[in-house]
């Protein structure tokens, strides 16, 4: 996954809480749920998009993940009283994932598929740990916006294999992976949900 400063700055500034703020409330628009047993969040960072899950789907276990150490320690950190049976951070990669099949409830995606030099091996990882109807909600930015005439030359993102706004699409359905009515995308963006096909396939 590639990033600089300047997007970890973005990352990790409070300037993003609104946007995560107005994602978790899309999701709870798009497909509400009951109290989920286990969820996963992937590329956590500091731990924010973390407590906004807790608090608006009341998991039983959250499992949040990075690739960074430093962001996990962080993440630690800031949700301490959280940490124990309810909410577990650990380092792993989005491209290979270590939990079983079909042990998510739900997973939550904050803009980090479009950092994966493999984005289409991360659906797939999360099509896998998905239950029949489990959900997967996301916010995903496309080349529109972070590889444009100036953001190009600011920020480090693969550069290879990117995908749009049908790919992503194409991409989810490909995998058993059934768009939620109702999903906001433009040009430069897309926050939706997606259910795991009963069949699970």
């Amino acid at each position: 996954m590639k990033t600089n400063w300047v997007e970890r700055l973005w990352i990790d500034g409070p300037w993003r809480i609104p946007f995560q703020v107005n994602a978790i409330r899309s999701f709870k628009r798009l497909h509400d749920m009951a109290p989920p047993r286990r969820v996963l969040e992937i590329g956590c960072g500091r731990g924010v998009g973390a407590r906004l899950i807790l608090e608006a789907f009341r998991p039983e276990r959250l499992e949040a993940v990075d690739i960074d150490p430093a962001m996990i320690r962080r993440a630690r950190r800031r949700l301490a009283p959280e940490l124990g049976s309810r909410l577990v951070f650990q380092v792993a990669d989005a491209e290979a994932l270590p939990f079983p099949d079909r042990s998510m409830d739900a997973v939550f995606n904050f803009g980090i598929m479009h950092h994966l030099e493999d984005w289409n091996r991360g659906v797939r990882e999360i099509a896998r740990m998905l239950k029949p109807e489990g959900v997967f909600y996301f916010e995903e930015f496309y080349p529109a916006l972070y590889a444009g005439p100036v953001f190009k030359h600011v920020l480090v993102h693969p550069r290879e294999n990117r995908f749009d706004g049908p790919q992503f699409r194409s991409a989810l359905e490909g995998e058993g992976l059934r768009l939620v009515e109702g999903y906001r995308e433009t040009r430069y963006s897309i926050i939706g949900a997606a259910t795991r096909l009963a069949s699970g396939g």
